[in-house]
Parts: structure tokens; sequence; C-alpha cells
């Protein structure tokens, strides 16, 4: 994988789509840099949950949890989808799988 290069010659529209991208980013890495929405994409690479599954396994209040699903929601990386009373969410892209698996090799594996 190739990293961009800065150079002094760059036209003012690459710039300004690598700053566009850096934004997108840190957006996305603020969204998975707390550890109940970490924990909550953890959970959902292996599928599709409803609210009171993860708050089970997360051992976590449903108000806890509903918060950081918000978060996750704005951030567009989770889709909710509702059944009756309950709602299920799923990630909506592979983005969160492939951070979540960089984050498993760097920090989980033994």
């Amino acid at each position: 994988m190739a990293l961009p290069v800065f150079h002094e010659n760059m036209l003012e529209s690459d710039m300004e789509k690598m700053e566009s991208n850096a934004t997108r980013a840190s957006n996305f890495l603020k969204a998975i840099g707390h550890e109940g929405r970490m924990m909550i994409l953890c959970h959902l690479v292996t599928g599709e949950k409803s609210v009171t599954e993860l708050e089970d396994l997360l051992s976590a209040r449903q108000a806890a949890v509903s918060q950081q699903l918000s978060r996750l929601r704005l951030e567009g990386l989770i889709t909710p989808r509702r059944e009756g009373k309950s709602i299920y969410y799923r990630l909506t892209d592979d983005r969160s799988k492939q951070i979540m698996e960089v984050v498993y090799e760097l920090f989980c594996r033994d």
C-alpha cells in the first residue's frame, strides 16, 4: 500500500482532496475511538445483533448501548433494521470490519 507523497508542486485540487480524506478518516477514527463503540463493532463483525443482544454481550445498560449505537449510526458505520419491537444493527460496509481486523492483529492476537 502506497502512502501519499507531499511535494511543493502538488496541485491545489490534490491537496484539497487529501484534506477532505483526512477529515473523513479522522471522523471515522473518532467514532471507533471509544471502548464501548469498539466493542459493539467487534460484536457486529460476526453478524447482525439486536440492541438486547448487545446489552447482554456488553453487560451494559440499554441507555449506554443506545448512546454508542447512535454515534456509530451518525457516522454511517452501522445500519438499523426494525423487526416488530426489536431493532437490529449490522455493519454498513466493510470498512469497520477491515479496521477491526487490523486492531485485532495489532492488539488482541496472542
